[in-house]
């Protein structure tokens, strides 16, 4: 017999709903399935079996995160299918840091009212943000908790699981004084920052959905463009370069990210002049008349990771990322000293 409750529906929670997004959500997950992928969805856990030949010494490595109150611009402009990635990116980005190669994903969608179309929306933008980090989504939970979240409201986070062999991991112990930093460019403002750009852009759809001429497409599209997947091209790297430290360049900037990928006694010296500073920044900068310095220590500004390899490394890197379709730059170079970054 169908699960059904009158009584729970009257009380907001309408449980076939859930089973109808589930139903919509299936041919977006069935495009992550890897082979490690043991079991389908519907059940109490997923199971996924790493393939651990040439492994000699696994790692799991896991990162957690969630897309912030850049769901609010979501939520206005009425799109629900980027989101997803920007998910999905947030947690891959963070483990690769390590070194580490995705397996699979699970997400958390809590809403107001379980709408299954929008459901499925949301879960095929975490789909696309699986495929473009290589890892398989296997299971997720979908809340709907009436009274909570406003009907046309959600909140989403998720965590991923990788694995590295133990003498691949990105170790900041091995960045050394004259190495050189590696800038890769961001797509935007990726996913974090959205409260202070909430505070000085007015969120009206009509200005939103405005044409702006520098940024080539309106405003809310530009805002709203899905945070980067770097794993491919990072995992892609490591197979040929010693990548000796990385930073995801999230919440905090610079000044935050950047010093945990560095030893104790060692600062990235970033050079300004090299910097590719996206239109929307400036935009950003210009309408909150926000200082430089909260700037980086708010925004990706256009690096959202960097890459720490050998001198002699670099010219090679540069070539090699740029094969993989990112046109990366030298920012930088490390010295001694305690500051962990200087951007001059």
């Amino acid at each position: 017999m169908k699960s059904y409750s009158e009584s729970y529906k009257e009380a907001g929670v309408d449980i076939t709903a859930g089973y109808r997004a589930v139903d919509l959500m299936k041919e977006h997950i069935s495009r992550t399935k890897t082979p490690g992928v043991m079991s389908a969805i519907g059940g109490f856990g997923g199971l996924f079996a790493p393939d651990l030949k040439g492994i000699e010494e696994p790692v799991l490595v896991s990162g957690t995160d969630g897309v912030g109150t850049k769901l609010k611009l979501a939520f206005l402009m009425g799109k629900n299918d980027t989101v997803g990635i920007d998910c999905v990116a947030m947690c891959v980005n963070d483990i690769v840091c390590g070194g580490a190669k995705p397996l699979f994903f699970l997400d958390y969608i809590a809403c107001g009212k379980n709408e299954p179309t929008r459901i499925s929306e949301i879960v095929s933008g975490i789909a696309e943000g699986c495929v473009r980090a290589g890892a398989a989504l296997i299971g997720g939970e979908t809340a709907e908790m009436p009274g909570f979240y406003p009907q046309d409201e959600y909140d989403l986070a998720g965590f991923a699981v990788g694995i590295v062999d133990k003498k691949k991991i990105i170790d900041p112990a091995k960045v050394q004084s004259g190495d050189a930093v590696i800038a890769l460019p961001s797509s935007g403002v990726h996913s974090n920052g959205f409260s202070l750009v909430r505070r000085i852009i007015n969120m009206e759809k009509q200005v939103l959905g405005q044409y702006s001429e520098s940024l080539g497409m309106p405003l809310g599209e530009a805002l709203l463009t899905p945070t980067r997947v770097y794993v491919k091209p990072v995992l892609a790297l490591m197979e040929k370069i010693d990548v000796r430290g990385a930073a995801h360049i999230t919440g905090g900037g610079f000044y935050e990210n950047i010093p945990r990928s560095l030893p104790q006694g060692l600062t990235a010296k970033l050079s300004r002049s090299t910097w590719r500073i996206p239109p929307i920044f400036e935009l950003i900068q210009e309408t909150g008349q926000i200082p430089e310095r909260d700037m980086f220590n708010t925004f990706n500004m256009g690096v959202g990771m960097t890459l720490i390899v050998s001198q002699a490394d670099a010219d090679k890197a540069l070539a090699m990322l740029k094969d993989q379709g990112l046109d990366a730059w030298c920012i930088g170079e490390i010295i001694k000293g305690e500051d962990g970054v200087s951007i001059c």
